[in-house]
Parts: structure tokens; sequence; C-alpha cells
């Protein structure tokens, strides 16, 4: 009898061990599922995206707020950013969205620079003010070859 009382209590524990794991492991591999409560998705139309990659940080006064999560080209080729933020963030619809580099041959990361307008982004919106990556081998190529307007 005091037997099968502590085999039931062992299987209690490694029952509740294992839902403990399995919830880790959902949190920590940021299943949208378990992470879109705490979070919404909005978009950025740019010319140019060059090494911005999926999984880039998006960044508000420095302060990482999001994660890029799709990148893909809409009718009119250009590069549409899919970015998932912070639900406790609001975007002002005047906000522009630039794509940055760490240091100078860094990794790409989009920052934000909030407006002052009232009116707020609605998730799935799109901000249509953004500021393209300045693609550096580009301009040292220009430079070198004397290629300068």
């Amino acid at each position: 009898m005091g037997n099968s009382r502590v085999e039931i209590l062992v299987g209690f524990f490694l029952i509740c061990g294992f839902l403990a794991l399995g919830w880790l492991a959902l949190k920590l591999g940021e299943v949208p599922w378990v992470t879109d409560s705490k979070s919404y998705t909005i978009n950025a139309e740019f010319d140019n995206i060059a090494g911005l990659k999926t999984g880039a940080d998006v960044q508000i006064a420095g302060v990482v707020v999001g994660k890029v999560r799709h990148l893909a080209l809409n009718k009119d080729k250009q590069a549409v950013v899919t970015m998932q933020v912070d639900r406790a963030i609001a975007i002002p619809v005047d906000s522009v969205a630039s794509v940055k580099s760490q240091g100078i041959i860094g990794d790409k990361y989009i920052q934000v620079t909030l407006g002052g307008d009232e009116k707020s982004y609605p998730p799935g919106g799109t901000i249509v003010d953004t500021e393209s990556a300045v693609d550096l081998e580009s301009l040292i190529s220009k430079f070198a070859f004397g290629q300068v307007k």
C-alpha cells in the first residue's frame, strides 16, 4: 500500500517536470502562438534592405523592442519587412523606420524613430516613411573609381 503511494507521487512529479520542460522549450523557441499575445506585427516598405536578415532586432532609442519576422517583395518591387513588436509599444503614424548597421560592418537591424502623432499604426499596418540601407560597398567602389557625382 505504501509503495503504490510513493509511485503515484513520483509519477506526479515526473509529469509536472515534463510539462515544465515543454513550456520552457516553447518559450525559449519563441513559438508564435505562445508569444503572439505579448506582441503584434507591423510592416515597413523599403527600397533597399541590403544585409538585413530574418531574426534581426527592431530597436527604438537603442532598446530592442522586437524582431524581424519575414522579408518579401511587394508588387511594386519594394522590400516589405514584417516586424514583431512588443504590444506595449505604440508606433505613431509619423514614425520613421531605418535600416542601420551595428558599427561599420556589423549586423543590420531596424531602428524606429518615433514621431509625435497621437494616432498609432494598427497591428498589421505598414510604415511607408522609411530610410533604406546604405550600401557601403557601392559607395566605396564609386569613390575608388571616381564616379562620385
